[in-house]
């Protein structure tokens, strides 16, 4: 992918003044449903209409999808509309029924796209479409599988790519229903800077309450648009009721959310502050998580030394922990001072925790 600004060409013919916004529900369950939201939507600042028509779930049971069925109602929606269409693809048998729908834009899923042999087989069905295909990042946080899935679609003469950033799967209690793993899609920003950047918050969060935070940081660090699960009656849905939003609420957000382009030197300097304050603050949190999850660590410690009746501060055990950290702080352009400061207040805190547990 060496030249990769042809990517973003069909983002740039859009001509839009706003983020790029694809909404609809998470599974498209009747047609009186999927054309309800659509004309909800219509006149807003929705380019594409989404719809799940088949559902990979994680367990079987659930409701998989209405099937090709849904593919009508999506053609309806576009002659009715005018909203092009959108929706996922996991084989070549859904990209050959999507193509004969007039479907306008296709992504891969967080699921198929760990796989490189599901990828190629998609890649192949779609060679030399001009369909926008955007890509999902994998479940687990693999930067290569991502970027593997993309290039193997490159490959195939499809130019019109983009990714999505739906989150990372962890088996650690969050808020977030995936963890976004900021950094990840901030170097992928940076490798190539002109791939069209998604970000899915109803994935992200898995939470309606949290859609609008997410959605801000992403446009913070210059993502190009939102994908967002929108449905009429989000608690009754029959799929990821939690995190869908009404089309009234997705209005408010992109209200709120809007970033007019501007050109003056004022304002790019703003931009790129903005974007990095917000790197800041990403990281100001995992600093905050992993520290909250060493105090709990302590906590363990100050148990066990309580049974055995040992003494809280083992001076060898520090010495030597301060002194690994000054070469690891030196490593990294920290001076020792500041490790010095820094691990001393940490130190004091987790020797508190374990005094609070000693003391009963």
């Amino acid at each position: 992918m060496e030249n990769s600004k042809e990517m973003r060409t069909w983002l740039d013919d859009l001509g839009l003044d706003h983020p790029l916004v694809i909404a609809g529900p998470c599974s498209a369950e009747t047609e009186e449903q999927v054309m309800k939201i659509a004309h909800e939507l219509k006149d807003t600042d929705v380019n594409y209409f989404r719809a799940g028509i088949w559902k990979p779930r994680t367990r079987p049971g659930n409701f998989e999808g209405v099937g090709a069925l849904g593919l009508k109602w999506l053609q309806r929606v576009k002659e009715e509309t005018g909203l092009k269409t959108a929706t996922e693809v996991a084989n070549k048998a859904h990209v050959e029924l999507a193509l004969e729908h007039d479907i306008d834009l296709l992504w891969i899923g967080a699921r198929s796209t760990v796989s490189p042999f599901i990828v190629q087989e998609i890649a192949d069905a779609l060679e030399g479409t001009d369909k926008i295909v955007l890509v999902k990042n994998p479940v687990n946080p693999d930067l290569s599988l991502w970027l593997g899935a993309v290039e193997r679609l490159h490959s195939k003469n499809i130019k019109k790519l983009g990714v999505i950033h739906r989150g990372f799967s962890t088996y650690e209690k969050s808020k977030y229903r995936n963890i976004p793993e900021w950094q990840l899609a901030i170097e992928l920003q940076t490798k190539f800077p002109d791939l069209p950047l998604i970000n899915d918050p109803s994935h992200i969060t898995g939470n309606r309450d949290m859609i609008f935070d997410v959605s801000q940081t992403a446009l913070d660090l210059n993502f190009d648009g939102l994908i967002v699960e929108t449905h009429f009656d989000p608690d009754n849905a029959w799929s990821d009721a939690a995190q869908q939003v009404t089309p009234k609420t997705l209005v408010q957000i992109m209200k709120d959310l809007r970033i007019r382009k501007e050109t003056d030197e004022e304002a790019e300097f703003n931009s790129k502050l903005s974007n990095l304050r917000t790197q800041i603050d990403i990281i100001d949190n995992q600093l905050i998580d992993m520290l909250g999850k060493r105090m709990k660590i302590s906590d363990g410690i100050g148990s066990l030394k309580k049974q055995k009746n040992v003494a809280i501060l083992q001076s060898n055990r520090w010495n030597s922990i301060l002194g690994s950290m000054i070469l690891e702080g030196e490593s990294k352009g920290l001076s020792e001072e500041f490790i010095l400061r820094m691990f001393k207040a940490i130190h004091q805190e987790s020797i508190n925790h374990q005094e609070k547990i000693m003391q009963g």
